[in-house]
């Protein structure tokens, strides 16, 4: 899928000085302040429509990540004298508070994070490094379809019990994450599918090779590759180039 309206030099310039003030004056967490909320208000106002539905989604995401109601406001408030404004309009303010409380309502129904049988992420848990991806991508001019892809992992096998896919999705979480080291973004797709996020570079192929090698052999080393694929299917899923259309990706590969 191609992305027809990605955003233009004047809204990502702006995104980028909003977030560079905020920081450096009203903001507590440098490292959780990109949102695509944040994105969405800025492409919102710079085309000088209605920032009131963006800036109800940015309410509920900062209250999701613990970001008090005032933090949120005065974070707000720079985006506005960043764009020429005496300051934020009164719907627009409105509108992030009814988020934020929305948001803060529902912080106890959160999504889960971690699959419980691979020990891996969950699909939400991969639209969530997804975003940080493309917000350092928006700050730095990059595109992420050329840096970045998700290396997509197949193992499954028909089978209805329960006990041999919670082995299976255990065994080859624990394969992933010593093949690509603590913290790296890895989700659990689907019973036997699986999804990392990786860096486009001359040894992808390389790289695929090898991991296939090492499914294989922790399949073999915790007797369960009798349960899974042999050889695992293997393939890289391009990334498309904005993060509304990559978690559309995500939502379709589940299964």
């Amino acid at each position: 899928m191609t992305d027809i309206s990605t955003p233009g030099a004047p809204a990502a310039a702006l995104l980028r000085s909003w977030q560079s003030t905020s920081v450096q004056t009203v903001w507590r967490r440098p490292g959780d302040w990109y949102t695509p909320a944040a994105e969405a208000l800025v492409e919102a106002l710079d085309a000088r429509l209605d920032t009131a539905p963006a800036a109800f989604r940015l309410g509920q995401a900062r209250s999701a990540v613990g970001v008090g109601i005032t933090e949120a406001i005065d974070d707000m408030a720079v985006l506005f004298k960043a764009a020429g404004f005496a300051s934020a309009p009164i719907r627009t303010l409105r509108a992030l508070c009814e988020g934020w409380t929305e948001g803060d309502s529902a912080a106890s129904v959160a999504p889960a994070m971690t699959d419980a049988e691979s020990g891996l992420g969950t699909p939400e848990y991969l639209v969530q490094r997804l975003a940080e991806v493309y917000g350092d991508a928006m700050r730095w001019g990059t595109s992420v379809p050329t840096t970045h892809a998700l290396v997509m992992v197949d193992v499954s096998l028909d089978s209805d019990d329960p006990w041999q896919r919670m082995a299976r999705n255990a065994t080859i979480g624990e394969a992933l994450r010593s093949a690509y080291g603590p913290g790296h973004p890895i989700a659990r797709l689907g019973d036997g599918l699986y999804a990392v996020l990786i860096l486009r570079d001359a040894q992808l192929g390389e790289s695929l090779a090898m991991l296939r090698d090492h499914i294989i052999q922790r399949s073999v080393a915790t007797q369960v590759g009798n349960l899974t694929r042999q050889p695992a299917r293997l393939w890289v899923e391009s990334l498309p180039t904005t993060h509304s259309y990559a978690q559309e990706l995500v939502d379709s590969l589940q299964r």
